[in-house]
């Protein structure tokens, strides 16, 4: 195998990091107070 170099951007640390920081903030929502923030999120990205 080749050598490791270092990574400007690790992907899989990256999805980790957002999912445990979403983990925290959901963890203190009801089911309903989830999908109005993840609904209004969307709609601040532009997306439908």
């Amino acid at each position: 195998m080749g050598t490791k170099t270092k990574k400007d951007f690790d992907a899989v640390k990256f999805a980790r990091e957002q999912k445990d920081r979403l983990s925290a903030i959901f963890a203190k929502m009801t089911k309903e107070e989830i999908l109005e923030y993840l609904k209004k999120k969307s709609l601040e990205r532009g997306r439908i």
